[in-house]
């Protein structure tokens, strides 16, 4: 059997996506000043980052934006294998700041709940919110997020798979299954 890739953003709607994410942030965050972007390794530290340039485009604020790895807060590392830990990167006390997590996929809901426990470690939160790219269901744990880019209903054993130009050379949300 050959696999099927099928494309669910292409470059541009990624785009208006990000855009999209941007302004309900903006809009549910009531002080600016206070939200941090905190990007989970590797792919939604890129996506922070993109969110972070489109908030100071449509609102002239700068918004810090950390990245954090969650490798040693995981539950599975049996299961995925092993991995070289980046490091985190928040140079900055999470007390007291509305925090929204960003990853690019959310599954059944492991990497969050690591990075809600990594998340402790600098700082308490006076609000956390989660915004992920795209939802594909199937969750294990009771996580839900904020913002969500695309909802994508998929069967279990499919992969979605994230694309970004700062480190995939392109942009693109694929479907790849069988």
């Amino acid at each position: 059997m050959s696999t099927k890739v099928v494309e669910i953003l292409s470059s541009e709607e990624i785009r208006r996506t990000l855009t999209r994410l941007a302004s309900q942030i903006v809009e549910r965050t009531r002080d600016l000043s206070q939200l941090v972007l905190l990007g989970v390794y590797t792919r939604g530290a890129l996506l922070a980052e993109l969110l972070a340039r489109q908030i100071e485009t449509l609102e002239g604020i700068r918004v810090a934006v950390g990245a954090l790895d969650i490798t040693f807060y995981r539950d599975d590392l049996d299961k995925i294998g092993l991995r070289t830990p980046a490091k985190s990167d928040i140079p900055f006390d999470l007390t007291g700041k509305t925090v929204v997590l960003v990853d690019d996929v959310i599954f059944k809901g492991r990497t969050i709940r690591a990075a809600l426990n990594a998340v402790n470690d600098y700082g308490r939160p006076e609000l956390i919110r989660l915004a992920v790219l795209v939802d594909r269901g199937h969750r294990e744990l009771p996580i839900h997020p904020d913002f969500i880019g695309k909802k994508l209903p998929t069967a279990k054993e499919e992969i979605v798979k994230v694309y970004l130009h700062d480190s995939d050379g392109r942009d693109a949300v694929e479907l790849i299954g069988d």
